[in-house]
């Protein structure tokens, strides 16, 4: 299956119906040095194959798709989202493949590429001060109110938008049920706007009857851990240098999530992970990418030798060069990797709820 399953293509097998026709149907990496430490097959999707370099294209035509079948996106209207970097590059990439124009609100703690990279495709970005979700002045609500004041605005409203989810259900489980022949035994994925756990999770529950586990795994400062294992919506109080993951509410599309239970990844784990991955498997990649990692890691330890366990890969370490591969950003934090191996993940693992524990 690929994306542009939600398309109707007039085109020959092999050639797409424009840069639309591009997105999804990306391959699954065995992450061999994962496997060899825990004795099970890790593969890892990768999603930074797509063409705007991310999981988030997904996304972002799902919800341009939806905006267009429903009339509210029309000819010449303007796209306006708001996002941490991912979601904005597809909606920018695709708005000038669609002919549409773009407007972006981003909280103000993300990386220069991402901004850079937003401009350059014409993008109109406000990068505004990262403050509570109830404050009216957060991105999310910033860029909901701009929406409304345009003509022909539209507000792609990643978070709460079912044409998100949907998205993960119709492409991304398919195409994970597919790549493993059916042979997986759980799937652990981050969670930001809850899109692609939420779409996952029943998509490969749905397909197997509900034998394949889903698991979370968290960013430190993020309250879905602590919601999904004791049913509180409640953070730890840190920051992160994670980015495009890691939320203090829950989204309609989180909502919809089916999972088993959750772990966690702080910061020193996933800047260790990413900087792991690049020298054992050659793959530069970001931060939400080392979380889910991490994640695979520690669910393999839960499960034992021998399982299949899929996570996502969602996009390349370029987009982060100021930030998790900068050794001046890193050692103020006391983060700059040292491990050798997998050492940084030799500490007690905790042990996930099951979902019936949280309700």
């Amino acid at each position: 299956p690929r994306a542009c399953i939600m398309m109707t293509s007039k085109q020959p097998p092999g050639i797409t119906d424009g840069f639309s026709g591009t997105i999804g149907n990306t391959p699954l990496i065995h992450l061999k040095s994962l496997s060899e430490a825990t004795g099970c097959t890790i593969l890892g999707k990768a999603e930074f194959m797509n063409p705007g370099g991310s999981v988030k294209d997904r996304t972002a035509l799902g919800l341009i798709l939806a905006g267009e079948r429903s009339g509210l996106l029309r000819p010449g209207g303007t796209i306006v989202e708001g996002t941490a970097g991912n979601t904005g590059i597809g909606l920018a990439t695709l708005a000038l493949a669609r002919g549409y124009k773009c407007i972006i609100y981003m909280p103000d703690n993300q990386s220069q590429e991402k901004v850079d990279l937003l401009r350059t495709l014409g993008a109109e970005v406000y990068c505004v001060p990262v403050v509570p979700f109830a404050n009216p002045k957060q991105y999310y609500h910033q860029a909901k109110a701009r929406a409304a004041e345009i003509e022909g605005g539209y507000f792609t409203d990643q978070f709460e938008s079912s044409a998100n989810y949907q998205v993960h259900y119709d492409t991304t489980g398919p195409e994970i049920w597919v790549q493993t022949e059916g042979k997986l035994d759980a799937v652990v994925l981050a969670a930001g706007t809850g899109g692609s756990i939420g779409g996952i999770s029943n998509y490969l529950k749905d397909k197997s009857d509900g034998k394949v586990q889903a698991y979370l795994v968290d960013c430190q400062g993020s309250a879905l851990y602590n919601y999904v294992t004791k049913g509180e919506l409640k953070g730890d109080g840190r920051s992160s240098v994670t980015s495009g993951i890691g939320i203090a509410r829950i989204t309609a599309n989180f909502a919809k999530a089916k999972i088993d239970g959750a772990f966690q990844a702080d910061d020193y784990e996933c800047v260790e992970m990413v900087h792991y991955l690049l020298r054992h498997e050659g793959l530069m990649l970001g931060s939400s990418s080392g979380v889910n990692a991490v994640g695979a890691v520690k669910l393999a330890r839960k499960l034992g030798p021998g399982h299949t366990i899929v996570t996502i890969l969602c996009d390349l370490g370029q987009r982060y060069m100021t930030q998790i591969y900068n050794q001046s950003f890193l050692e103020p934090l006391s983060l700059w990797p040292s491990a050798k191996a997998l050492e940084f993940l030799e500490k007690k693992e905790e042990q996930p709820a099951t979902a019936a524990e949280t309700k």
